[in-house]
Parts: structure tokens; sequence; C-alpha cells
């Protein structure tokens, strides 16, 4: 044991650190318990539903459970119950041991996803509070070996409870005719999902230091646990081709969804979301392969984009998650993925467009790009000391160099490490237009400029870009400020114009139809009723206003620099 011990110490010694702080015998005979409890619970609950002419329990005669012919059961009334030499006790096992193999498998992926990212969270937050997160810094092993280390030794006690229970996880499969390779499949993506989950558990408890430490770990689990309901909710209830592809991230995030695809019936009894699956036309869901390839390669991408992240931010917390150039990358990346998806849509009906359907595929574009720019502005926007070294810089070579000095400024803004952002959240947003370029081609072109929707359409796009660019811009600004807290008062900003201008039109009850929500979030149902002048008005007043923020931030980045050089 001492040996295994030190080889595991040789490969990889933050695991070492975290087995020898958890491996302790109380909480190991805790999780191990805890498990066979849980097994025994799930047994006993399915075991008081034996039939039993005794008990309540009794088979109805009209019951699937039920050997009698319908000849005979018609001769009976309803309200009978099934003689017990002619209850079906293998089907009625069959169904009770798939019950606790649903059971045990919905339990396995809460837990491990929730309690896990909970965990490593709060682990990163303690050792940032203490100050040991910088002392592992400064350590000689590589970003990849540290984090691996959290990830494999700050759940384990997690990942003993589940291997304790996955003998009897696997035996209920069995006995309930389930394919012991689909059992192996579920297995296998569930691990795919842990790796991404538990990835970006890192890089949130990593992200903002000693920020909302308390809280962090509450959050993280809190945002794992509405990413499964909202799958889990998404598909139970009918599953059209076009919502399939519309909200197919987020089937491709959550493992309940392959899970049902598996093993039909695990979240509802409506034929499993993933069978409709589409991507670039090729019918992914049909195939068993393509399905879980898909999914694997969709979690590899993400999983790949938070290590990056990871490395770059570690050893300099100070720095942003992802450079500007890796933004684009990762914007690209996820454009790709939902392009995939709504292409195979069919926008086409006997009355030439389906504007319904269209609309609909350019809401779902609209929302999934707002979700993925919301943390974006988060991991990009540059800090107040990085945009006055940048501009204190700018100022000094400006004043010592020759004229062709300004010309590098445009680029600085596209890549530049300490530049304000601004500019490369107008690039991801262009990049995220382009997107909705691409499903144009989808329809008739002809007949699609000829319409009146097509130029609510494109003003309904403008309108959005602005709104974020306001948006963006008001961060950047709180990042400007001199207050310890900047990162709290540009994440409130933010919200606070996000939710309570649409919060306040419902307050007062405003018409769903007045424009004053086209300068809220909730834009898109307004814009289908607006006239086209209105439209194009609402664009020019948020340019006005985002030119004023712009303006205001430029006076804020020059006073900044030349503070700077006033004190030298």
């Amino acid at each position: 044991m001492l040996n295994s011990i030190d080889k595991i110490g040789d490969w990889n010694p933050q695991l070492l650190r975290e087995l020898k702080g958890r491996l302790k015998p109380f909480p190991v005979i805790i999780a191990i318990v805890t498990s066979l409890a849980t097994q025994l619970i799930i047994f006993l609950y399915q075991l008081r539903e034996i039939p039993d002419l005794q008990s309540k329990n009794n088979i109805d005669i009209e019951d699937k459970y039920c050997n009698l012919t319908n000849t005979v059961k018609d001769q009976y009334s309803s309200w009978i119950s099934c003689p017990p030499n002619q209850i079906n006790m293998q089907l009625w096992w069959q169904d009770h041991w798939e019950y606790m193999f649903r059971s045990l498998g919905m339990i396995f992926i809460f837990t491990l996803l929730m309690a896990g990212a909970y965990l490593i969270i709060n682990d990163l937050s303690q050792e940032e509070r203490k100050g040991t997160l910088n002392f592992i810094r400064l350590s000689p092993q590589s970003e990849t070996s540290i984090f691996t280390g959290k990830m494999l030794g700050v759940p384990v006690l997690i990942y003993l409870t589940v291997f304790a229970a996955i003998p009897f996880h696997i035996l209920t499969g069995i006995n309930g005719n389930l394919a012991f390779g689909n059992i192996l499949c579920f297995y296998l993506i569930l691990v795919a999902s842990c790796i991404f989950f538990y990835s970006y558990a890192l890089l949130f408890g990593v992200f903002g230091g000693s920020v909302l430490s308390g809280f962090k770990p509450w959050l993280g689990s809190g945002f794992v646990f509405l990413v499964l309901l909202f799958s889990m909710q998404l598909f139970s209830y009918g599953n059209s081709d076009d919502l399939v592809n519309c909200m197919g991230f987020a089937a491709l995030l959550s493992p309940t969804t392959i899970a049902d695809y598996f093993f039909p019936g695990f979240l509802s009894n409506q034929t499993p979301a993933l069978q409709e699956l589409q991507f670039f036309n090729f019918a992914v869901g049909k195939s068993f392969i393509g399905v879980i390839a898909l999914h694997l390669l969709n979690y590899a991408l993400w999983t790949y984009w938070a290590w990056q992240g990871l490395k770059r931010c570690f050893r300099n917390p100070n720095a942003t998650i992802f450079s500007k150039q890796q933004s684009y990358l990762i914007f690209a990346s996820f454009q790709i993925v939902l392009i995939g998806l709504l292409v195979s849509i069919d926008y086409t009906n006997n009355d030439g467009i389906d504007w319904g359907s269209f609309s609909q595929s350019v809401f779902a574009l609209y929302m999934w790009n707002l979700l993925m720019i919301a943390p974006l502005f988060a991991l990009m926007l540059t800090h107040r000391q990085a945009i006055q070294d940048w501009a204190r810089f700018r100022l000094y070579r400006n004043e010592n160099s020759t004229a062709n000095s300004n010309k590098s400024l445009l680029s600085e803004l596209i890549s530049g490490e300490k530049s304000p952002a601004i500019l490369a959240f107008a690039i991801n947003l262009l990049i995220a237009v382009s997107a909705v370029i691409i499903l144009y081609f989808q329809v008739n072109i002809d007949s699609l400029h000829s319409t009146e929707n097509f130029v609510k359409l494109n003003g309904a796009l403008l309108v959005a870009v602005s709104l974020i660019m306001i948006y963006a811009t008001a961060a950047q600004i709180m990042l400007m400020l001199k207050n310890s807290k900047r990162v709290l008062w540009a994440a409130g900003t933010a919200s606070a114009l996000i939710i309570l201008p649409p919060l306040v039109l419902g307050v007062l009850n405003v018409d769903s139809h007045n424009m004053l929500w086209l300068f809220t979030i909730l834009f898109c149902p307004t814009a289908q009723y607006c006239t086209s002048p209105e439209i194009f008005t609402a664009f020019v007043c948020q340019v006005v206003i985002f030119g004023f923020l712009n303006w205001y931030l430029i006076k804020q980045v020059r006073k900044a620099g030349e503070s700077a050089t006033k004190a030298m």
C-alpha cells in the first residue's frame, strides 16, 4: 500500500496531497455506508410494491402483468384483482429492476456533477482564502498536473460512494433486460460529463480570486443543477424536430438526455429526443455511434477551452481568462455547433418560407449567444490596472516616437492583452451575426428580400448587437473604478441593465407591442409587431447611447494614462 501511495505521489504530488487529506477512516466509512443505505432504500421501496392478495398491492385485472386473455378479462369487472397464479412475476421484476436502475442512474448524475462541482469550487475558495493557492502556484508542477490532482482528489469520497453502488447498478440493469453495452456507454458519457463540468468548476473556482468566496460553491453547483433540470424538463414533453435542433446544444451538455436515448423511458414515456437530432443534415440521432461521438466531441471541445483558460490565468491571476484571439476562436466554435444543429431544419412550407420556424431558429441563436456572451463579459473585460498600464504606454510612446506609431492602435484593440475589450466584443458579435447570415441561405433568398419580415429581422439583429455593446461598455466602465469591489460593480451594473428594464415595464403593465420593449433584452417578440421605422429608431437611439458611453470610457482611459505619467 505504501509503495502504491509513493507511486501516486511520484506521478501527481497534488493528487497525493488531496488523497491524504480526505481518505481518513471515518469519512470513508460514512461514504460506503451512505452508498449501501441508498441501495437498500431503493430496493426496499420497490419491494413494498410486490403483488400480494393479502395487501393493497393487488394487480388489477386490466394490468399488463395479468396473464389472463382479453376474452376472460371481458367476463369480469375491471376492479377485480388478477388471480395470483396468473400474475407475470417475471415481467414485474424485470420492470422494477429497471426502475431501480433508472433511480440509481439519476442519483449518479446529480451526485457526481452537483456535489463534485461544489467540492471543487469550495476547495479552491478555501485555498484562496487561506493563501495556500499562491503556494501551489509557486510549485514546479505544471498546471495540468495540479488541476488533474484536484479533479481526481477533491471529490474522491463522491467517487467512492458511486463506485460502491456500481455493482448493484449493473446488476439491476442486467436483470432489467438492458443491454450491457448501453450501460457501459452510459458510464463513458457520465465520465466525460464529469470532466467537462469539473473543468469549468476549476475555472470558476480560480476566477475572481476571493470575490464571493463563500457563495461561489453554491452558485456553481446551483448552475449545474439548473442545467440538468432545464435539459430534463425541456425534452420531457414532446420532441419535435425543430425543438430538438434549436435546443440541441442543451441536450449535448446534459448526460440525462443521452441516458434517455440509451434507456428509453429514463426521463419520460416520450420518444427519446436525441432520435430526432440532426447535425449538418446528417441524421445523427438514428446512429448509436453518431450520438456518442457527437457528445464526446462536444465535451472534448469545451473541455479543451476550459483548460486553456486554466493554463492562462492560474500563474497570473490578474490576467483575463481568455485572450482576445482565443475568444474569437471560442465564439466561432460555438457558432459552428449551433449552425450544425439549425441548418438541419426545413424552413419551407407550401406557402414558401416558414417564418415561424425561421424566426424560432434566429431567436434560439440569439438566446444561446446571449448566454455565451454573459460569462464572456467576465472572462474578457480588462481590469483597471492593465488598462492604466496600456494607456500610459500608449501616451508615452506617442509623445516620444514617430507619427507611424499610431498605426498599431487598431491591432492593439483587436489583439492586445491590456487594451479595452470593446472592439473584441464587436468582432465576436459579428461572428454571431454571420451565423444568422448562413441561415439565410437555407431559405429562398429571392422571396426573402421582398418581405417585410426580412427587414424586421435585420433591424432586430442590429438592435441585439447595439444592446449587447451597451452592456459591455457599461461593464468596462465599472471596471475602471478605483473601488476594490469593481468586479462586483461591473457584474451588478450589467445585471441591472439586463434585468431591470423588462422588470419595470412588466410591473407598469406596458403592452408587449410597445416599442419601449425594443430597449430591453426581451425585444424579440415585440419586433414582430413593430414597424421597420420603429425598429430602426430604437437602433439609432441605442447607437447614441453607445457612442456617449464610449466617449466617457475613452476619457477615463486617457485620464488614467495621463495621471500615471504625471506621477512618474
